[in-house]
């Protein structure tokens, strides 16, 4: 700890200078974070979830809330702006953000993070471009602050839980989107500072966003929460100052919003021991179905009940079940298993957030896609049906091994009371089930099928892998045209 000299009373004594605050310590390690001083599978990770970033963008591109996003973005022109992806408009940085964000956000296919606050940390890779784009930033510029931006949305969410208290995780989207934008921006410390305390004062989420019926809002939410740290860091570029001490003030995030809680150490430094601190992003899970994170290791667990169904007595048995029972852990439950609306999801934002759902059509169609949430599907009378024999019960032994764990197990009874059943602790794609390179690949194609032209596809995937050549981040925007609308 910094220490001063004090001289008084006819002698000397030290004095221990005031801790550093959470802004100064965020905009600190902002500052310091460097493309050289990362692991490489830190770099081949950025990689990886920037390519799957873009593949769940390329697919949500005719979705209603992203159509809405993207014509307020195309309403602004802003040459040296930022690109609207699949377009080749420029419009505000802030605004690209928005429109860009809620597309990887919206079909809840992008990567995860589960802490004591769940979140969604490639929702910050949008801020990232969009900034960098109109910094004309390198694409080694562009890799560390995606990673900055990781590990502080990850070590905040480490720190203190937002959704006890009524607020949503995407709050402290805000923070870290301000940051990975200001360093791609090349803010000094003193600016980085105050893009932290802007973006932390305005912009606290309300948790009903995901609460009971879900509404387009939720594909939103964060990129709204995004294009407000960008924002913030354009102002404190200006010279805009924000309240401070933003976390600390009596008035501040953490009385208000968050509680007490001490920042971690962060990714690069060296805590107790000797050698550096991981960096999160390597803690972070890609999805490979389309529905929120708790849900995937139930759709597992469903997926290899039907298949014991089948093998023993046919499709047909399908109709034969009676009862399906999700048992779960508390969070899990919370989120997707709890609201009667989650058995009678009217959209397709309350069907991917719903447990009944979720493990209906896995046991019904053998697969989950994005298909499985047309409106169609959702309102089919058979997951109706099979919806309301489903019951989410907690298993008090999964509370302990949460969040290193997300276990899931689906019980199926069947007329006459045969039982089948299967249990999932950790889905594919999480870090002790990696999905493949060639995976991503693969989730890649199957997005951008029928959108973009095959050898375009093969160009972004190649471009991607080695992002880190680029000269400017620019160059990769006209690879992103959408030509079948």
């Amino acid at each position: 700890m910094t220490q001063t000299m004090m001289r008084g009373g006819g002698g000397a004594g030290i004095e221990e200078a005031p801790p550093m605050t959470v802004a100064a310590r965020l905009a600190q390690y902002g500052r310091t974070i460097r493309y050289n001083g990362l692991p490489g599978e830190v770099v081949h990770e950025v990689k990886r979830r920037l390519l799957d970033s873009l593949a769940c963008a390329i697919g949500a591109w005719q979705t209603p809330p992203c159509r809405i996003a993207r014509d307020v973005a195309q309403s602004v022109t802003a040459p040296n702006g930022a690109t609207i992806w699949g377009t080749d408009h420029e419009t505000s940085p802030d605004l690209a953000t928005f429109a860009n964000g809620s597309l990887v956000r919206y079909f809840d296919f992008n990567d995860t993070y589960l802490s004591k606050e769940p979140a969604h940390p490639s929702d910050n890779i949008a801020a990232v471009l969009a900034a960098g784009e109109a910094a004309r930033a390198s694409g080694e510029r562009v890799i560390t602050a995606i990673a900055l931006a990781y590990e502080v949305h990850c070590r905040l969410c480490d720190a203190a839980a937002l959704r006890p208290r009524g607020w949503d995780h995407v709050t402290y989207g805000a923070i870290s989107s301000s940051l990975g934008a200001a360093y791609v921006m090349n803010l000094s410390l003193a600016q980085m500072e105050q893009a932290v305390n802007l973006a932390a004062a305005s912009n606290i989420a309300l948790r009903q966003t995901r609460v009971g019926a879900i509404s387009m809002w939720k594909a939103c939410a964060f990129a709204n929460a995004a294009r407000n740290g960008v924002f913030a860091a354009l102002l404190a570029r200006r010279g805009m100052t924000g309240p401070a001490p933003i976390f600390e003030g009596e008035k501040g995030f953490m009385p208000l919003v968050s509680g007490p809680f001490e920042l971690p150490v962060m990714g690069g430094e060296v805590g107790d021991g000797s050698e550096p601190v991981p960096f999160k992003i390597l803690d972070t899970y890609i999805k490979p179905a389309p529905v929120e994170y708790h849900a995937q290791t139930a759709v597992e667990a469903a997926l290899s009940v039907r298949d014991q169904i089948t093998a023993a007595r046919g499709e047909e048995a399908l109709a034969d079940i009676e009862d399906v029972e999700i048992g779960s852990y508390d969070v899990a439950i919370e989120i997707i298993g709890r609201d009667p609306e989650k058995w009678h999801p009217l959209t397709r934002e309350t069907a991917d957030h719903s447990f009944p759902y979720c493990v209906a059509v896995a046991l019904l169609d053998g697969k989950v896609t994005l298909r499985s949430f047309s409106p169609k599907r959702v309102n089919d009378p058979a997951i109706r049906s099979l919806m309301q024999k489903v019951r989410v019960v907690p298993v008090p032994d999964f509370a302990d091994v949460y969040p290193q764990a997300m276990p899931t197990r689906v019980t199926v009874t069947m007329k006459g009371g045969t039982t089948y059943r299967y249990q999932v602790d950790h889905p594919l794609g999480h870090p002790r089930r990696p999905m493949s390179d060639r995976a991503i690949e693969g989730k890649f194609r199957r997005l951008a099928a029928g959108k973009m032209r095959q050898s375009q596809i093969e160009r972004v995937i190649e471009e991607v892998w080695m992002i880190e050549r680029l000269a400017e981040i620019n160059e990769l925007m006209p690879l992103l045209r959408i030509h079948r609308r």
